[in-house]
């Protein structure tokens, strides 16, 4: 089954070594894992702006959900990946509804969901290579905010020295 292809609007608000409450500033650890079986009920369609069931069946793509480690239940943020096998294509990748806008809760979970996927092309050796389709508007929020260049069309890649950078920041521990 393909989808077609979603042009990514994330906002990276801050790169944080975790993710931050955006009131006190408090860090919270956080961790990444594939959305299994028992992790399906955690997503609730109104709680979100893309289909993630849908996603969950396609079979070529991998779901992540990042939440804290004191909170395994609260999804903070979800990423949809691919393996190209020369990189790792992010298909989408959204907040929590409560981390997005002006009154967010955390800071940082898009940009440790993109470091993520940078983390996972250099465990498969290619370099930190990650590709997205960007909506136009944003192209050069993430050439800023990722170090990501543009290639053409919609698309963007974060090469290997920026894709560094991203995992050494939420990684490093």
């Amino acid at each position: 089954m393909e989808t077609s292809n979603n042009l990514l609007d994330f906002e990276i608000d801050k790169l944080t070594n975790s993710i931050e409450n955006s009131l006190t500033g408090e860090i919270f650890d956080t961790e990444i894992t594939k959305i299994t079986r028992q992790d399906k009920r955690l997503i609730k369609k109104s709680d979100w702006v893309f289909d993630w069931h849908l996603e969950l069946k396609v079979s070529f793509k991998e779901v992540f959900k990042l939440t804290t480690l004191n909170n395994f239940d609260i999804i903070q943020g979800l990423i949809a990946l691919e393996d190209k096998k020369d990189h790792i294509f992010i298909h989408l990748l959204e907040s929590a509804k409560f981390n997005k806008g002006k009154d967010k809760l955390y800071l940082g979970v898009a940009g440790n969901l993109v470091a993520f996927a940078c983390k996972i092309s250099f465990e498969k050796n290619y370099e930190g290579f990650v590709a997205f389709d960007s909506k136009t508007a944003l192209i050069k929020h993430y050439e800023r905010s990722l170090g990501a260049k543009y290639f053409r069309g919609q698309r963007m890649f974060i090469e290997t020295r920026a894709a560094e950078q991203l995992v050494v920041k939420y990684f490093a521990s």
